[in-house]
């Protein structure tokens, strides 16, 4: 089965919470804080694998979640890292927000490895939170939470040659006469529901990569016959075969049938009818083909298109039609850009500013504290710890929250909101 979509949610480890932790050792009565840093969460990570060629693996798991890391020691020892996540994808994959449809990551490199999520920060231990007024802190840092996200996962294939035309004008059988692939050969419509690939050698060291693409029909851009979900494999393409039934077998008229697909692809993308094209005209061994070969040949010329006449079936032809192609390739691989690798993907993401930037807005009765800095730093701390209340209500007189009220003229026992935290306000 081929599988070129899949949905997943990934999210990377939290981080481990900073311990309290005091010295206890023999002749040592007062050996201070020692608490560990806690441990960063694993991240995930994107590995471009050659050796798959479907998503099928994300038929059966679809959600990935890094190992958070380990809570601090004792003697100011951190905690261990949590492990990281590697999501296995073939090249020609496709990263998209799930939500935004917003092309994240285009995995094409092999052997790449992306960093997609980075692990949270581990919380600091009670150490870090020693002053000259306060030596043995009891309290200490959570860990910071994991970014988590939905992605959508499209495969596009990496082939160099692209198959086209309407159902059993003979793709496959062209496919399994050049290269060793095995497609499903027979006589009727939408034989090949599915994308195949055929590697064709032609010589040590010179091999291209083609693909037979499942029978376009009229409406495929809009998704006619499972359309767009063909016409998305040959975007990548460099060089397109166009084949048409010269013999007309199933009664159509090969010129139409050109014209027809050609308008297909113009209507889903732009770029992919600007691909370059060879008109093959095939089934040339059989009578009914010699009434428009002349025909094909005149359309060719008016397209300024290459021309070829063959037989997938009896070999006719098949061998300089494929050598021109690897001719084609060779020279247009030699005008391809360096591709750079990708090393992480950068998400939006906004800093959180100093805990001394902040505004004091009005929520009916209560006054609200709003600030990031001040949010982040909350979310890590026990609220339910004195000494961190403690270390709060210095905090706040040092950045002068309490200052900035006075100046507001909040009265008296009003309610005052930072984050989590609710307090009355006292001058």
């Amino acid at each position: 089965m081929f599988i070129d979509q899949a949905r997943i949610y990934v999210k990377s480890g939290d981080g481990g919470d900073g311990v309290v932790r005091f010295r206890r050792e023999k002749y040592v009565p007062a050996g201070g804080p020692a608490g560990g840093d806690g441990g960063r969460g694993g991240s995930i990570y994107f590995v471009v694998d050659e050796g798959l060629s479907t998503l099928m693996d994300f038929r059966y798991r679809r959600k990935f979640v890094a190992s958070p890391g380990q809570a601090g020691q004792s003697k100011k020892m951190a905690g261990k890292d949590g492990e990281d996540l590697e999501i296995r994808v073939p090249p020609g994959t496709l990263v998209k927000d799930a939500e935004t449809g917003k092309v994240l990551l285009d995995l094409t490199v092999p052997n790449s490895r992306v960093l997609v999520l980075a692990g949270g920060r581990g919380g600091r231990g009670n150490p870090h939170f020693t002053t000259s007024t306060r030596q043995a802190p009891s309290f200490a840092e959570r860990g910071e939470p994991g970014q988590e996200l939905w992605l959508q996962l499209e495969l596009k294939l990496l082939a160099d040659v692209g198959l086209v035309g309407y159902p059993n004008v003979g793709k496959s059988t062209l496919l399994s006469v050049v290269s060793q692939a095995r497609p499903k050969v027979a006589n009727y419509p939408f034989t090949t529901l599915t994308p195949n690939l055929g590697v064709v050698s032609l010589e040590p060291g010179h091999a291209f990569v083609i693909a037979d693409i499942p029978g376009l029909i009229e409406g495929a851009h809009a998704g006619v016959g499972l359309g767009i979900e063909f016409l998305r494999h040959i975007e990548r393409t460099r060089l397109i075969l166009h084949l048409v039934d010269a013999a007309g077998v199933e009664g159509r008229d090969p010129v139409e049938d050109y014209a027809k697909i050609n308008e297909e692809l113009r209507l889903y993308s732009a770029d992919l009818a600007g691909c370059p094209q060879i008109l093959v005209a095939n089934k040339a061994d059989l009578p009914e083909a010699k009434a428009n070969l002349e025909r094909l040949r005149q359309l060719a010329r008016e397209q300024g298109q290459e021309f070829f006449v063959i037989s997938a079936a009896t070999s006719q032809g098949t061998q300089a039609l494929m050598r021109r192609c690897g001719e084609l390739i060779r020279e247009m691989k030699k005008q391809d850009p360096v591709v750079e690798q990708v090393t992480e993907l950068v998400l939006p993401k906004e800093e959180a500013p100093p805990v001394d930037e902040f505004t004091i807005v009005r929520d009916n009765e209560d006054y609200v504290v709003q600030g990031a800095g001040l949010d982040r730093l909350l979310r890590r701390l026990d609220l339910n710890n004195p000494e961190a209340i403690a270390y709060l209500q210095n905090l706040f007189e040092k950045i002068g929250l309490y200052k900035t009220l006075a100046e507001m003229d909040v009265p008296e026992g009003a309610t005052v909101r930072v984050g989590e935290l609710e307090f009355e306000y006292m001058e």
